[in-house]
């Protein structure tokens, strides 16, 4: 089985090109497995969570319940006075059932330093609705900020302190933090067809952090995951746990996403931010889940990995792809090749990629068709119907590209360029 979750995470880190990826399983007593490929710091290393932050500040919200600070169907108005949106129930808000928009207004809020929350009320004045409050499911990162200040008056302590005192430190979740630590990872962007990393930024997001500030670690969400699995009766009775995983929206409770895996149902969340992802769900059932992290903004579907990395990889006897690297440098050889490249009326992702130019069948999900590596200034093929011919790149005088060319195969940047002068036209039959 350790063979099995390893090549899920060697898959993953190589076919999503990221730079680490870190997985972990557990089980109500401790992490039973944990593995990382690319760079990866182990279970120490300290990422960024995305949206599982909106599983903490749903946790508050319901202590709040517990405590008779709140009721679930109070309008957000009667803690926040006369806000946008104040109609919307608490319990709306956590399900993602409220019918408000999905962003605040004004710039990105993940890229953008974060503002106070007079001035989010301020500028999401309640026009900017898609649904009745219960019509249909749409994701809000806008009502988890006004959930954070919802709990911020009622317990009489701001958000950020309260996430500290009311659950990090009684679970001893030391390297959860709202700011990153030092060594913390970078968040990556990796260009598409290039390979060339930048960094992603960096932001501290103000009112909004309820919705996805947080940092942590394998090792941290590993107890977090045990948590909503049910170990900690003391921090949420069984009861409202089993409450916050009943569907109130297909696919989610009151702050937490719900799942299947092919041994029961999943509670949990995913979580992305500029450079980052995550993944976090455990079998309430059994206790059994699995957490996943990574620094790259694309590449993987999260929750998919972990859900595989609970039941393994059936198929961990074949061979490993090799590891990605980042590209350094573009070759001068191959500058502006990367991009999309049409063969008659069929497209390719043309990418540079671990030191060779890939072409890949858009129509059919990114599929490899062909691999040229460069030698002696020329790309030869190493893998498919081209193998051993050479690409050629055909350059204007000024040093644009015209087209490229294998073997007659021409390949263009728009379907059947007829600006492109080719002696005897574009060949028409199928690769």
């Amino acid at each position: 089985m350790s063979d099995q979750r390893q090549r899920l995470l060697d898959v993953a880190q190589a076919e999503g090109r990221l730079t680490s990826v870190v997985g972990a399983v557990f089980d109500r007593y401790g992490a039973v497995w944990a593995g990382g490929a690319g760079d990866a710091p182990g279970l120490d290393g300290q990422y960024r969570i995305g949206s599982i932050t909106k599983t903490m500040t749903a946790v508050l919200v319901m202590q709040a319940r517990d405590a008779g600070l709140l009721d679930l169907d109070d309008p957000l108005s009667a803690h926040l006075g006369e806000v946008g949106y104040g109609e919307v129930t608490v319990r709306h808000a956590l399900a993602h059932a409220s019918g408000m928009q999905s962003e605040p207004r004004g710039l990105w809020w993940e890229r953008t330093r974060g503002r106070d929350f007079t001035s989010l009320a301020a500028a999401n004045d309640g026009s900017g609705r898609v649904a009745g409050p219960g019509e249909w499911f749409h994701y809000s990162n806008l009502g988890y900020g006004l959930l954070g200040e919802v709990v911020a008056r009622r317990f009489g302590a701001p958000w950020r302190e309260l996430v500290n005192e009311r659950l990090l430190r009684p679970l001893g979740m030391r390297s959860t933090s709202y700011l990153p630590r030092p060594g913390a990872q970078p968040g990556w962007s990796v260009d598409h067809f290039t390979g060339i990393r930048v960094h992603e930024p960096l932001t501290e997001t103000g009112a909004m952090a309820p919705a996805g500030q947080l940092w942590s670690t394998l090792a941290d969400l590993v107890t977090w995951g045990q948590v909503l699995g049910g170990t900690r009766p003391d921090l949420l009775t069984p009861e409202t746990l089993e409450e916050m995983g009943r569907p109130v929206q297909p696919g989610y409770g009151l702050g937490l996403m719900l799942g299947v895996h092919p041994g029961g149902r999943l509670v949990g969340h995913d979580g992305s931010m500029p450079g980052f992802m995550a993944s976090l769900h455990v079998d309430p059932d059994s206790g059994i889940g699995a957490v996943v992290l990574t620094n790259a903004t694309t590449g993987i579907a999260p929750q998919d990995l972990a859900v595989s990395l609970i039941e393994g990889d059936p198929d961990a006897s074949e061979d490993r792809p090799a590891p990605w690297r980042p590209t350094a440098v573009l070759p001068d050889d191959v500058a502006g090749v990367p991009g999309v490249w049409f063969w008659g009326n069929t497209a390719y992702d043309v990418r540079w990629h671990n030191e060779g130019l890939e072409l890949r069948l858009m129509a059919r999900g990114g599929l490899l068709k062909e691999r040229f590596e460069l030698s002696g200034g020329v790309l030869r093929g190493v893998l498919g119907y081209h193998r051993g011919e050479p690409l050629d790149v055909v350059r204007r005088p000024g040093g644009s590209i015209s087209h490229l060319e294998c073997a007659t195969f021409v390949y263009t940047r728009t379907p059947y360029d007829p600006y492109v002068d080719i002696p005897g036209g574009h060949p028409t039959r199928l690769a």
